[in-house]
């Protein structure tokens, strides 16, 4: 059986900026044991732009 956990990640509203703080959630979450498996767009604005989304990991329980 595995356990899901599920990461908020907002992404910066200045246009062009890059992220890198999921870098810093997946070492964490891979540490513990989780393994990275994809991500899962919550908001996205009217122009396509994602604005949330959700970093998903697995661990066997």
């Amino acid at each position: 059986m595995k356990k899901y956990e599920y990461v908020n990640v907002k992404i910066s509203k200045f246009a062009g900026s890059k992220s890198e703080g999921h870098r810093a959630i997946i070492a964490e979450y891979a540490s513990k044991g989780y393994r990275y498996v994809g991500f899962i767009p919550t908001d996205i604005a009217e122009y396509g732009k994602i604005k949330n989304m959700d970093l998903v990991f697995e661990i066997d329980c």
